[in-house]
């Protein structure tokens, strides 16, 4: 694809997002996450007999903790902050004797006196995050310890593995749609507890078949590839996108109303003509799309807005083909009289 600068649409306040953010840091969704590393920290914590055992998950602009074992507190936030300088096996002995730590607020009162932390990576390499044992105590953590602690780590990239082969679509690499109704029934929920508006869209390309068939398969895929990557470019980390099933999309945007999305859909159209123009394929870039969204009718469940969504969509894309063949009539209206004159 080429390289085109998306028109993202403006953010929304960050303070109104910073809980939908938590959701899906890293394309996962947030209680499965709680509820496999919550296994693993009682682990650790038994195995190496500290109060403190957490999952920190990193995204670019905060971490989060995926495992609640204790009552420290948004402090280990900070701490991790400082900690997590290194990509490799970080321990620290005595906090207290270390000058990296002098002056952080949880030494000056001895709430973490022992610090250990292994990176947790994804399969390309990247660091996700960190699994991390705190104690109020100095400590040793010989090599045996820092092995285990390693383990440990392992078995949990193994989990976030099985997450993203369950959640993630191999070809588009955003959420299917066992991962995107999951993420998107979590962030409708939290929006409904603290009444914020909930838009979706759902996408179908247009002539998708037709890319099949007269480019091939590869081509076609390329086409899906291509449409979800302006898809991501085009929304805002805060919204959740994912492939549903052959050429169909979704979007959920969190803390949307009906205006907010309009802008947002905008900026998507422009610049799907800014990758048509650019591309030189042989072939453009259309698609349907339908809306629903939470305020102005009945939702219970992701599945409500979808539904009413998808129905939109089918009339959009009813819409989209019958003004095609009105198009093509008036070709051939125009066609016919030269053909007969030429036969003559």
């Amino acid at each position: 694809m080429n390289r085109v600068q998306a028109m993202k649409m403006p953010e929304m306040s960050p303070r109104d997002f910073y809980q939908v953010n938590a959701l899906h840091a890293f394309g996962l969704f947030a209680s499965s996450a709680e509820m496999r590393f919550e296994r693993l920290t009682r682990l650790a914590k038994r195995l190496f007999n500290v109060p403190v055992a957490f999952v920190s998950l990193a995204d670019s602009h905060r971490s989060w903790l995926s495992s609640k074992q204790d009552n420290a507190g948004d402090g280990r936030h900070a701490f991790f902050s400082e900690a997590a300088v290194t990509d490799k096996l970080l321990v620290v002995p005595d906090t207290v004797l270390d000058a990296r730590f002098q002056d952080h607020p949880l030494i000056g009162d001895a709430s973490v006196r022992f610090y250990a932390g292994c990176p947790i990576r994804v399969g390309n390499g990247d660091q996700l995050g960190t699994l991390c044992l705190l104690d109020n105590q100095p400590r040793a953590f010989n090599d045996d310890d820092q092995a285990l602690l390693r383990d440990l780590a392992k078995m949990a990239e193994q989990e976030l593995f099985a997450m993203e082969l369950a959640t993630i679509d191999e070809l588009t690499r955003v959420p299917n749609r066992r991962g995107f109704e999951a993420m998107a029934e979590q962030a409708l929920n939290l929006c409904k507890r603290l009444d914020k508006p909930v838009s979706l869209f759902y996408f179908d390309l247009d002539l998708f078949k037709q890319i099949n068939d007269r480019f091939g398969h590869a081509e076609g895929d390329r086409a899906l590839q291509d449409f979800s990557t302006i898809l991501t470019r085009s929304f805002r980390q805060s919204d959740i996108i994912g492939r549903l099933g052959g050429d169909e999309f979704a979007v959920l945007l969190p803390n949307t109303n009906q205006q907010q999305a309009e802008v947002a859909l905008r900026c998507l159209d422009k610049t799907i003509r800014q990758h048509n123009r650019a591309s030189k394929r042989d072939y453009k870039l259309h698609y349907s799309v339908g809306f629903s969204d939470s305020h102005t009718e009945a939702t219970q469940t992701i599945s409500d807005l979808m539904q009413r969504a998808d129905a939109r969509m089918f009339e959009n894309k009813k819409a989209h083909t019958q003004q095609g063949a009105g198009v093509l009539a008036m070709l051939l209206n125009l066609l016919l009289p030269a053909q007969r004159k030429y036969r003559h």
